[in-house]
């Protein structure tokens, strides 16, 4: 269940900020990957005794629901572009979003992602694709966000694959093209993105 879908309601005065909340597990995701959140850790980073979280949520679960939801909405040129961008700039801006924030990527494998900003993202998408007259706007946008996503996770990766060396008696044909290659990721996602609306 998506804390979304389980908000607790402020019960005290002093209650812990749910926001502080949400930016302190950014900070340590950037830090440190999906190993460095803990309710502990984001108690500590916001100051508070790890039992007082549990006045505003269930588990680390929604740590990573805010984390991911707040990234994005922080993200100044992914509100800018979900407002005004066309869906090839909208979908390299998400591209860029992952790729700085590493972890997100995981974390939609782990956590479909259902806050504000999200949906915001998902809205856009569908209108985009709609007013283009495609014929599955919503299989389109799953269409494209996996390809940034897995675009992401890989990008960072891409110097490291070009470096290593391939057998040419294990594959032949692979060792060819890739001594030749130029890998992009970028280009890669760009022609990816022009395939899927063509």
């Amino acid at each position: 269940m998506s804390y979304w879908e389980h908000r607790k309601p402020v019960r005290r005065l002093r209650a812990v900020d749910i926001g502080e909340v949400a930016r302190a597990s950014v900070r340590l995701l950037d830090e440190g990957g999906l190993r460095a959140l803990t309710l502990r850790s984001v108690a500590q980073q916001v100051g508070v005794a790890p039992a007082s979280l549990y006045s505003r949520v269930e588990s680390v679960d929604d740590l990573f629901d805010l984390a991911l939801d707040t990234a994005l909405a922080d993200d100044p040129v992914m509100s800018e572009s979900i407002r005004n961008a066309d869906l090839p700039a909208l979908m390299h801006a998400f591209f860029a979003h992952l790729t700085t924030h590493r972890w997100a990527g995981q974390v939609i494998g782990m956590r479909a992602p259902r806050g504000p900003a999200y949906l915001a993202l998902s809205e856009r998408m569908c209108v985009l694709l709609e007013q283009a007259g495609t014929p599955d706007p919503l299989g389109t946008a799953y269409r494209l966000s996996n390809l940034v996503i897995g675009a992401s996770l890989t990008a960072p990766m891409a110097s490291d694959e070009k470096r290593v060396a391939i057998d040419p008696d294990q594959a032949p044909t692979y060792a060819r093209l890739h001594a030749t290659h130029h890998i992009s990721p970028r280009e890669i996602l760009s022609d990816g993105i022009t395939a899927l609306l063509s």
